[in-house]
């Protein structure tokens, strides 16, 4: 029998990688970093900062949860703050937000990027994969984030709130409602994520004539309001819809159409909540009095 030779290109060490779990906050990944520096795993390459509701148990992995500490969090904030500067740390939130699979982890390499070499301007080095990773995706979010403030589309309801439905790609609204604050301080109004659950809501009665109101996070809204948005539009909406999808049925030119660079501009994973993207039910019969 020949003898057996230990295999040395797969150290047992690297079979169980280090994995720390957040809570699936900005603060939660935070008190994962310091936790990673004050337990010195640090220098382990197969460490991996993984979300919660992300992380899929494994046989071999050998995880560790972290409780989100706003001490240690602070502490971690004030020192990034120092060594990445405002943009620096805008591309770090706007990374995080993205939610991308593990971008958790691709944070992290970039911090520890960031304090090995303090005098460096880590965020121009794109030779660095996990900065050029990150930088990428900074680029994404930024771009659904000026998509999703030119195609909201509100709708008046019977409450006298204009409601909008959105369904982005990453999580942009902490990023586009300052957008709507400043725009719309004389409307009540909401933007309701429905992939996340979650939304946010102004109401102009808490503004002041030097300052617009804060805005307010909401949640758990009635599932039928989210599918049947038409069950609570006001009288006046409905007629706006109607003047709005015949606007753009006679402003149409059959001629000049297309449809490749239309998508190009206005994808159409967006349509759905476009009121103008709605066929109303008289569009032929308005067409043909043109």
């Amino acid at each position: 029998m020949p003898e057996l030779t230990p295999n040395t290109a797969y150290p047992v060490d690297q079979l169980t990688p280090s994995i720390v779990l957040y809570e699936p906050s900005f603060e939660g990944w935070l008190s994962a970093v310091f936790y990673v520096y004050a337990n010195q795993l640090q220098d382990d390459e197969a460490l991996q900062l993984i979300a919660q509701d992300c992380y899929v148990p494994s046989l071999i992995a050998q995880a560790t949860s972290v409780v989100p500490n706003e001490e240690h969090a602070e502490r971690v904030l004030v020192k990034l703050n120092q060594l990445l500067g405002r943009s620096g740390m805008r591309n770090l939130l706007w990374g995080f937000l993205s939610e991308k699979e593990h971008i958790g982890t691709t944070l992290f390499w970039v911090v520890k990027y960031a304090i090995d070499y303090p005098n460096r301007h880590i965020m121009q080095d794109v030779g660095n994969l996990h900065v050029l990773e990150l930088v990428q995706t900074v680029k994404s979010v930024g771009r659904e984030k000026h998509r999703m403030e030119a195609f909201v589309r509100f709708e008046h309801t019977t409450d006298d709130i204009y409601f909008a439905r959105v369904e982005p790609d990453f999580n942009v609204l902490p990023l586009i409602g300052e957008h709507f604050r400043q725009r719309y301080q004389d409307q009540h109004w909401a933007i309701y994520d429905i992939t996340r659950g979650y939304g946010i809501y102004y109401d102009k009665s808490n503004s002041t004539a030097t300052r617009p109101a804060a805005l307010q996070t909401i949640t758990d809204l009635d599932d039928a309001v989210l599918r049947r948005p038409a069950s609570i539009h006001s009288a006046d909406e409905r007629r706006y819809q109607q003047f709005w999808q015949g606007y753009f049925t006679n402003v149409n030119i059959t001629e000049r159409k297309n449809p490749h660079l239309h998508r190009q501009y206005l994808p159409q994973r967006y349509w759905k909540y476009l009121s103008e993207k709605q066929i109303p039910p008289n569009a032929e019969h308005i067409q043909k009095r043109r």
